[in-house]
Formats: structure tokens, C-alpha cells, sequence
């Protein structure tokens, strides 16, 4: 037998370079969908632009979610192009577009509103090489290994996937510390070893399921998924005299427009001949059971992450003595336990479900993740240290115990020619989650912030000396800024006190007023009131998820059906032929 290359597809050891290749692009792609969420106050500090003044919102909405939105709304359609024209040439196009873009967004060459479009077009074009990165990772491990192997390989990969999304929040503390620019160029010399790396070790060995292009589905599902994002996210903005923009008719309509677009796709991809996704997918239980739960856990996952930063960067660590500039990096530092116990987990349960099965692993796993968001609650504001670290560690095992075996279902439960789809369905549930986060959690503790911000942020002006006019008309303001003060690190009382020029008035401490821990004193009863209307919530949606993972059923893989239904075909044709 002739010897084969290290890289050759033919080689035993090929299933590790895949893995490892995959890994490496997944962890990538995700570190790069939070690492700017924490970095967003030395990005806007070093771009020379206040993101909290009412004509910049939209860029600080646009830095948030663009990425995400992006990649959601093309993570579909690179899967299926994966199975048409070769998932290891869809994936490898992602690395290069992604590491241009990386190279682009570390060469912003302006400052101000010129200085953030730079950065958010190039997060789109970012977003694009993310999901073809997204879409066609698992497809590639689950062609690559055997069914028996592939709950630890795409286990990792999952682990990848999603830890990476903590991991960046670390590391966009520390690279902000350093600077912003940083934030952006860590990825390219990943990006580079990663695109030679890949194009000289993957192969295509999947099957192909060549067809038309579903231009029609396409656009229905791009449109519907872009304009349902957007007019949710865009419902925390102020509108009129209420706090959010619920009552928007831009708003409405873009989410019922968005919903229509929806329903119209779903019907589009039943009748159409080479549909962008096989809807009778979702009559396999363990691949609906999956994509749900997963979509909810990513819901949960993303609001966890902004409620986390807002608690440390806003209320926490200023209490705590540290300075706003620092408390990005140290915010993430803090965060560490999530991560920790994620990565624990997340491989070991996904190699105990080739053997197990999936549905005990991620049913418990959402079930302590639900436990974990009730904690959080029961915890004050100004906690000890030592009981937010215990309560994010076992949220990140019950985060791993459950994403690992909920991936490995999917793709174990679909047809071999369409891994690529159903890759893509998985990743628009986990970013598509992550992106309605935002919308959701934001409006959520808006709501909450609403009953008793105004009232708290009039008394504590009045008692520092602001006369009750002026202290008024500030509890007045929608608190969405107050939010987004805190989420970004900030101290908003200067600029909400600097037009009225009673700052400068002797009769107004304006040491304290503008001081570390006014502010975050100031806000954390409040905060407190919003955050049982949000963990309550991600805790519902945790148990519904934990449900749907139990309703998925056992083990489940595809191949092992249609081998067992044609060794019954053959047997009964040999006991057929030795009758006669």
C-alpha cells in the first residue's frame, strides 16, 4: 500500500488536521464577535468620537451588532453553496476575507463619524468571511470523522465556537489596555497562517449536492432576517416621549416586514426546486429539537455576556476603586470563571455523548444554566467576588455540557449531501441569537430601569446640591443612555450636567457628582430591578431549551439508519434467494 502525505485526504491522521484547521477558524471568527464589545470605549476614544451624544447611537448600535447580523444572514447561504460547490472552498474563501478585512479595520485612516463607518462596513465585509467560516467548519469535521468519533471532534470545534466568544472579551480587555488598533490587528497574522494553513491541508471528501442557485431564497431570507434584526434592535432607542421605540412605525414595520419575509421564505423553499435550505430538515426531531434549543441558549448566552459587562464595567469595578479606563481589561479578567468552566466541560461532554448520547448532557447542562441565572439574582449588586465566580464558573460547565452534544445531534441527525445546510441553520441560531440578545435583554432592562432610574437619579442630583428643576429634567431622560453609560464603562453625569452649567455652581459638589462611585451607586438599585426582569427571562428561556433537548430523543446519527434499513434490505433478499 503506498504511503500518503500528512496532508493527504486519504491519510488516518487527516481527521486531526481538519479538526485542528477548523478549530483554529472557529476560535477566530468568535473572538472577534465580542472582542469589540468590551474594547467599544477605547475604540471610540481612539477614534475621537462620543458614541453616547443622540446623533452617534447608531454607530455605537451598528459596532455591536453588524458583525453578527452580517454573519447570520449569510450563514445559510455559504452552507448551502458548501454542499453545491465544495464546503472546504467556501471555507477556505472565508479565511481570506476575513484576514482582509482584519488588515482594513487596523488601518483606519480616519478619525470622528468618517473614522466609524470605516469600521463598520469593514465589520460587514469581516462578517462575510465569518460565515463562510461558520458554515462550513462542522460540515468538514462531520465528513472527516466517523460517526463514532465525531461528538468529541465537533465537541471542540464547539467549544472553540463558543468559548471563543468569552475568550475575546478577555482578550479585547487586555489588547485595549494596550491599543485599539490592537483590537483588530490580533487577527491578522492568525488570519494568514490560518489561509495557507487551510488551503494546504483540507480536502474535499464530503458529498456534493449540486443544483441551482436559490437567488429568490436567498433574498427572501436575507431581507426578512435583516429588517427582523434591525427594528428589534433598534426598539431600545427612545421614540416620542416613550423610553424605548416600540411604538416606532419604522420599527414596526421592519419586523413585521422582516416576519412576513420570513414566512414567505419558508413557503419559497418547499416548492422550490434546489432550495438554500431543505425546510423538511426541521421533520427530523433531533435536528428542530437541537436547532431550537440552541437558539434559545444562544439568546440566554448573549444577554449574560452585556448584563456581566455592564454589572462589572459600570457598577462593580468602580466601586471597587478601579478606574473607568481600566475597567475593560479587568472586566474580562473577572469574567475568567465562565470561561474556565466552559472549556472544562465542553470536551469532556462531548466525548461522553458518542458513547451516551446527547440528550441527558444538554438537557442538564441548560437546566444548571437556568439554576446559574436564578443565583444571579439572589447575589447583591455589590457582591463578594468569591460568589460571582462560583455562579459564572457553573454557568459556563452547564454552557458546555450543553453546546457540544446539541451540535453533535444536528449534524449527526441530517443526510451526508446536506451538512453544509444544516450547518448554516446551526450557526444562524447561534448568531441570530446572539444578535436578538441585544434587542431583547436591552429592552428588558430598559423596562426595568425605567420604574426606578428617574426617581433614584433626581433625589441623588438634589442631595449633591443640583437645583430640583434641573435634577428633574435629567431623571427625565429615556435611561437608555444611563444604560449604555454603563455598558461602555462611562460616568455620564458631566455630560448630562455640562449644558446646564450647574457644575460650576459652588452650591454643587461636582467632585462626587462626576467622582468613580456616584454614578455606579446610583444606578445599582435600579439595575438590580432590571436585572430580575432579564435573568428571569433568560432563565425561562433556559428551561424551554433544556425541554426541547429532552424532547429531541436518544441517539440519533443518519448513517446508522440507512445502514441498518439496507442490511435488513439485504437480508431478507438472501433469505429471499435461498427460499427459491
Amino acid at each position: 500500500m503506498p504511503r500518503t502525505g500528512m496532508f493527504a485526504k486519504d491519510h488516518p491522521h487527516y481527521k486531526w488536521v481538519a479538526l485542528s484547521n477548523t478549530t483554529l477558524g472557529m476560535l477566530m471568527a468568535t473572538i472577534n464577535s465580542s472582542i469589540v464589545i468590551i474594547s467599544l470605549p477605547a475604540i471610540f476614544t481612539g477614534i475621537k468620537l462620543n458614541p453616547l451624544e443622540p446623533g452617534n447611537v447608531s454607530y455605537l448600535l451598528w459596532m455591536l451588532m453588524g458583525y453578527m447580523l452580517v454573519t447570520a444572514v449569510l450563514v445559510v447561504m455559504f452552507g448551502r453553496m458548501g454542499d453545491q460547490f465544495g464546503r472546504v472552498k467556501i471555507y477556505n474563501a472565508g479565511f481570506v476575507i476575513f484576514t482582509v478585512a482584519a488588515i482594513a479595520l487596523s488601518l483606519d485612516p480616519f478619525t470622528g463619524g468618517p473614522a466609524a463607518m470605516w469600521l463598520i462596513v469593514w465589520r460587514f465585509v469581516q462578517g462575510i468571511g465569518g460565515a463562510a467560516l461558520f458554515a462550513n467548519s462542522t460540515a468538514i469535521l462531520t465528513d472527516a470523522f466517523p460517526a463514532n468519533k465525531r461528538g468529541f471532534a465537533l465537541g471542540l470545534n464547539q467549544v472553540a465556537a463558543i468559548a471563543g466568544s468569552f475568550i475575546g472579551l478577555i482578550v479585547g480587555g487586555v489588547l485595549a489596555e494596550i491599543d485599539w488598533r490592537a483590537v483588530f490587528f490580533v487577527s491578522v497574522p492568525i488570519g494568514i497562517v490560518g489561509t495557507i494553513w487551510s488551503y494546504k491541508s483540507l480536502h474535499e471528501v464530503g458529498q456534493k449536492n449540486p443544483g441551482r442557485t436559490d437567488w429568490i431564497g436567498n433574498a427572501t431570507f436575507a431581507v426578512g432576517l435583516i429588517a427582523l434584526l434591525t427594528g428589534i434592535t433598534y426598539g431600545i432607542q427612545p421614540y416620542g416621549g416613550s423610553s424605548q421605540g416600540w411604538g416606532n412605525p419604522w420599527v414596526l414595520g421592519s419586523i413585521i416586514g422582516g416576519i412576513v419575509l420570513l414566512a414567505a421564505f419558508v413557503l419559497i423553499e418547499l416548492r422550490v426546486k434546489s432550495p438554500m435550505f431543505d425546510m423538511r430538515l426541521f421533520r427530523i426531531r433531533s435536528f428542530s429539537s437541537g436547532i431550537f434549543a440552541g437558539f434559545l441558549a444562544a439568546i440566554g448566552r448573549g444577554g449574560l455576556q452585556f448584563m456581566l459587562i455592564i454589572w462589572l464595567q459600570g457598577i462593580w469595578l468602580p466601586l471597587h476603586g478601579y478606574s473607568y479606563e481600566s475597567t475593560p481589561l479587568w472586566a474580562g479578567i473577572y469574567m475568567l470563571p465562565i470561561t474556565v468552566g466552559f472549556l472544562v466541560a465542553g470536551p469532556i461532554s462531548g466525548a461522553l455523548s458518542d458513547r451516551y448520547g446527547s440528550r441527558v448532557f444538554a438537557t442538564v447542562g441548560l437546566s444548571l444554566v437556568a439554576v446559574t441565572f436564578v443565583g444571579l439574582l439572589l447575589i447583591p449588586v455589590n457582591f463578594d467576588y468569591w460568589q460571582f465566580a462560583v455562579l459564572t464558573g457553573l454557568n459556563g460547565i452547564g454552557s458546555g455540557l450543553f453546546s457540544s452534544p446539541n451540535r453533535t445531534s444536528i449534524m449527526n441527525s441530517v443526510p451526508a449531501n446536506e451538512r453544509g445546510a444544516a450547518s448554516g441553520m446551526a450557526g444562524v441560531a447561534l448568531n441570530a441569537g446572539s444578535s436578538l440578545s441585544i434587542g431583547i435583554f436591552f429592552s428588558l432592562m430598559i423596562a426595568g430601569l425605567s420604574v426606578a432610574l428617574p426617581t433614584a437619579l433626581t433625589n441623588g442630583l438634589t442631595t449633591h446640591g443640583v437645583p430640583h428643576a434641573v435634577a428633574t429634567q435629567i431623571g427625565a431622560t429615556p435611561p437608555v443612555g444611563s444604560l449604555f453609560a454603563a455598558f461602555l464603562g462611562y460616568n455620564p453625569i458631566a455630560s448630562l450636567l455640562g449644558p446646564t452649567g450647574v457644575l460650576s455652581s459652588p452650591h454643587v459638589d461636582a467632585a462626587t457628582l462626576t467622582g468613580k462611585e456616584f454614578f455606579p451607586q446610583l444606578i445599582s438599585g435600579p439595575f438590580h430591578d432590571g436585572l430580575v426582569v432579564v435573568f428571569i427571562a433568560a432563565a425561562i428561556m433556559s428551561i424551554i431549551g433544556a425541554i426541547a433537548s429532552f424532547a429531541g430523543g436518544g441517539k440519533y446519527v443518519h448513517e446508522e439508519k440507512i445502514a441498518e434499513s439496507r442490511a435488513v434490505s439485504e437480508e431478507g433478499e438472501e433469505v429471499g434467494a435461498s427460499r427459491a
